[in-house]
């Protein structure tokens, strides 16, 4: 058994990981001033920042890995704050340079300059668009709980909430916590295992987002360039109704993202839906399922009730020559999981709509990619 000393002291604390980073605190370069007097270890971990709202988890989980090593009597854990040289060298290492490289379009995958990762032939992330035509089918809360279903299976999960003017993803998720910014890179707050970002972190409560197309471009844009995603296996974006503004950016920087489109069973609706269906196929993204939500309401006697319509999934489906991957009972867990950040798919898995959601990640996971042969379409 190797003596206590300095060197221990950090070898143990190499696999304690920073809980927002999900970096070792010593490659991250946070572990400072460790020092051995009789079975006293001291040392100062720095902060990303002042105030950091996850100092407590840090702490148990650095005294957690030395309390146990041999001839350890007692730890001294001071922390400390990076100055804004230690946060640039960070982010740097952990994200690369804010600085732009011109020269390149959104297609090939830059916003204005800067390199959007999961635009990149290598990125192992899958983007997954949940849009439809309409509002009011339960996008936000389809889109939420199968981000908590891929994250429960064992995924790694981010979601942009790109329904700027209707936002809602925080709330659902329950992530009430602000993102971290560390020199200009946003580090989004996790909640269930899934990261998400959102405009709602910007604005003050119940404020309305007034902005025109460029400035939605440009949310857009910081969403994807500026956030630290640390290469998620899945990022689900929240779509807004219709095919506007930020659809049409997403096609240009997202020309990899694969689109599921939810309805619900009323033919109206899916009519609708099926407008988003052929705007992704013009700007040549891939639509690789249908989701039915509200598909039907099960009644104390057991019986269902199709309080809106049936068939409405499956004729959109037919049409477009795609599966219909889910059809999602209307309960009132569901709704009222959206609105206590609590989501079925987390407090209740093992429930009937649970279980279809679990279902529901299951198929998308088996899905392989379809290569895009074709850059998405230029929109000035």
């Amino acid at each position: 058994m190797s003596a206590l000393s300095p060197n221990a002291v950090i070898d143990a604390l190499r696999p304690v990981h920073d809980p927002e980073l999900n970096r070792s605190i010593v490659d991250l370069d946070m572990v400072r001033d460790v020092q051995v007097s009789d079975g006293v270890v001291s040392l100062t971990v720095t902060l990303t920042i002042a105030g950091c709202p996850l100092r407590n988890e840090i702490q148990q989980r650095v005294n957690g890995a030395i309390r146990p090593l041999a001839g350890v009597k007692d730890v001294q854990l001071n922390f400390g704050v990076m100055t804004d040289e230690q946060r640039a060298a960070l982010r740097e290492k952990l994200h690369g340079s804010p600085a732009a490289t011109a020269g390149s379009t959104p297609a090939q995958g830059h916003a204005q300059g800067r390199t959007i990762p999961f635009a990149q032939p290598g990125s192992k992330t899958r983007p997954l668009l949940i849009s439809s035509g309409k509002g009011g089918v339960g996008k936000s809360s389809v889109t939420t709980n199968l981000a908590v279903a891929l994250a429960a299976a064992g995924h790694s999960v981010g979601v942009v909430d790109a329904d700027i003017y209707g936002y809602s993803i925080p709330r659902m998720l329950g992530a009430d916590r602000d993102p971290v910014v560390i020199d200009q890179m946003l580090v989004p707050p996790q909640s269930f295992g899934v990261r998400c970002i959102s405009i709602g972190y910007f604005v003050p409560d119940g404020q309305a987002v007034v902005w025109r197309g460029p400035m939605l471009h440009k949310a857009l844009e910081q969403f994807l360039t500026d956030v630290f995603w640390d290469e998620p296996d899945f990022l689900l974006i929240d779509m807004p109704p219709g095919t506007g503004d930020i659809a049409l950016s997403l096609s240009q920087y997202l020309p990899r993202a694969e689109v599921y489109v939810v309805t619900t069973p009323q033919e109206a609706a899916q009519k609708v839906a099926r407008l988003s269906a052929a705007m992704a196929k013009k700007v040549n993204m891939s639509v690789r399922g249908v989701i039915e939500n509200m598909s039907w309401f099960t009644g104390d006697d057991g019986k269902r009730y199709e309080l809106f319509g049936s068939g409405g999934g499956k004729a959109l489906a037919d049409e477009l020559g795609v599966p219909l991957l889910a059809q999602i009972p209307l309960v009132n867990q569901l709704r009222e999981g959206g609105d206590d950040g609590k989501p079925i798919a987390a407090v209740a898995p093992d429930s009937e709509v649970g279980r279809v959601f679990a279902d529901l990640a299951t198929q998308i996971v088996a899905m392989r990619p379809k290569k895009v042969f074709s850059q998405a379409l230029k929109v000035n």
